[in-house]
């Protein structure tokens, strides 16, 4: 088994004139030391390569550690996604959040044709918080091998609570519900990390080691 982890965080700076976005720092962070503490050998790239934006309120708390200094590190001059990515290269491909995914994920080429690979070969395929957004155009039939999963995600109820919910390009929780997954909600805020088969999937923040987690037991076990 590889031993190669591959995390694709968003390239999208900003929802609008008055809003920036990017990646929620917290879901890269956790899981990607968590994946270096067990030995894997971690890969990040993204839709368009070069330095990951954060957004802002993912650092309000920042604390200069090792670890967070060594994740930053890790967020710069990516190299951007395209055919050279191949899921049987990778034991696992995880998709951190941030709002940032909401609009480059869901019909970047090479993130769809990853998804849909790594879930055909039946290898752990997880996201967390609005990094589902990749699940959305995996497959162009509706009637989708997603179909009946079981599937966390950043609900509705908690875009609503950041003031968002207006300015996405849909509601998550929402688009998936129409896909026909089955969606395991908990109250917002609470850790809810959902495991069926090779889909790992988290609802927020609070859920991203817990999401990681759950990838390394799968690879392990």
């Amino acid at each position: 088994m590889s031993k190669r982890i591959l995390m694709i965080v968003t390239s999208h700076r900003r929802i609008d004139d008055d809003h920036e976005t990017g990646l929620w720092f917290e879901e890269f962070s956790v899981p990607y030391h968590k994946f270096l503490q067990q030995g894997y050998d971690v890969t990040v790239a993204s839709p368009a390569g070069g330095d990951a934006p954060l957004d802002a309120n993912s650092l309000q708390d920042y604390q200069a550690t090792e670890d967070n200094e060594r994740a930053m590190a890790a967020l710069k001059d990516l190299p951007a996604l395209d055919d050279s990515f191949q899921a049987a290269d990778y034991a696992a491909v995880f998709f951190p959040g941030g709002h940032g995914t909401m609009f480059d994920l869901p019909d970047n080429p090479h993130v769809q044709r990853l998804v849909r690979d790594v879930y055909q070969a039946q290898k752990p395929l997880a996201a967390v918080c609005h990094g589902p957004a990749c699940l959305v155009n995996m497959f162009a039939d509706q009637s989708s091998l997603l179909q009946g999963k079981k599937v966390a995600a950043f609900t509705d109820s908690e875009e609503r609570a950041v003031q968002l919910d207006k300015l996405m390009p849909f509601l998550l929780e929402s688009r998936l519900r129409e896909m026909g997954v089955e969606f395991i909600p908990a109250d917002d805020w609470t850790d809810n990390t959902v495991v069926d088969g090779n889909l790992v999937t988290g609802q927020n923040p609070q859920s991203s080691g817990s999401a990681a987690d759950a990838v390394i037991g799968l690879l392990q076990g």
